[in-house]
């Protein structure tokens, strides 16, 4: 496979989690995309923020190509995790076009360089990084939480697929999931 190809490649699989993860939002009230389902206090319109974070780091700053607005920084204790969630005074809006805004930010570092240009990783012990590597890592790392989105949503309200017209379409009544989830139940006990 060609340099182009792959990195087409990449940046088409990226695109689509993005999405993926966005439309994990959709249908949702305002408490229900910030509500804490997790120990940890793992919500949608948080894992939503980190991944905007997080990609104009990676697609930005190590490439010398800072993203133009503020982030919440990693390195200072006060700010550590507030990348994590939501505060009352950010809405749903303004955190969903800043991750489109930091698509745009990325897209162009994509298209601009290539894939064996090097950034450096400041927190890899400052790590000079082929943009390839930089794409799997952010590859991996937003399919990762888009996992974490699919279990959050469908805890809330069983809707499952990777996007909103899958999710609105019930493949099975209730009725399947419990007599599906009760045989699952039943094989975990007897295996103990």
């Amino acid at each position: 496979m060609n340099e182009d190809a792959a990195k087409a490649n990449l940046h088409s699989y990226l695109k689509h989690e993005r999405e993926a993860i966005l439309a994990k939002l959709d249908g949702l009230s305002e408490y229900d995309i910030r509500r804490p389902l997790t120990v940890t206090g793992t919500n949608l319109l948080g894992l939503v923020k980190h991944l905007a974070t997080w990609e104009a780091r990676y697609l930005g700053e190590v490439f010398g190509r800072p993203f133009p607005e503020p982030l919440p920084r990693w390195d200072v204790e006060a700010e550590r995790l507030a990348d994590m969630w939501a505060t009352e005074h950010e809405s749903r809006s303004d955190i969903v076009e800043r991750y489109r805004r930091v698509w745009d930010h990325s897209d162009a570092t994509v298209s601009d360089l290539p894939l064996d240009a090097t950034g450096r990783v400041s927190w890899w012990q400052d790590a000079e990084v082929p943009l390839f590597n930089i794409l799997v890592h952010l590859l991996a790392e937003t399919s990762r939480h888009a996992g974490h989105a699919d279990i959050l949503r469908e805890a809330l309200d069983g809707a499952v697929g990777t996007d909103a017209e899958a999710m609105a379409q019930k493949q099975h009544d209730p009725d399947f999931w419990a007599e599906r989830r009760d045989e699952i139940e039943a094989a975990a006990r007897a295996a103990e």
